[in-house]
């Protein structure tokens, strides 16, 4: 990210918030450890599975397979 970027701010902004929400703020972490895997198994569930806002509300899997449908019909 570029620094004094809003552009991207916005973006580390959203995503900050959403990881709070739904992982720092349900769950009392016993170790450093249980932290890393869990945040691993959210990272992995929030880059495929979850729908986002910004990709209208596909997920990223959904989005990326229709670009490339779209690609391929040009």
């Amino acid at each position: 990210m570029e620094l004094g970027s809003p552009y991207q701010n916005g973006y580390i902004k959203r995503f900050n918030r959403t990881y709070r929400t739904e992982v720092l703020d349900l769950y009392l972490f016993n170790s450093l450890t249980q932290a890393k895997r869990i945040t691993e198994e959210w990272l992995t569930i929030y880059n495929t599975e979850r729908s986002h806002e910004a990709l209208n509300n596909m997920t990223p899997i959904e989005y990326k397979t229709l670009n490339r449908l779209l690609n391929s019909l040009r």
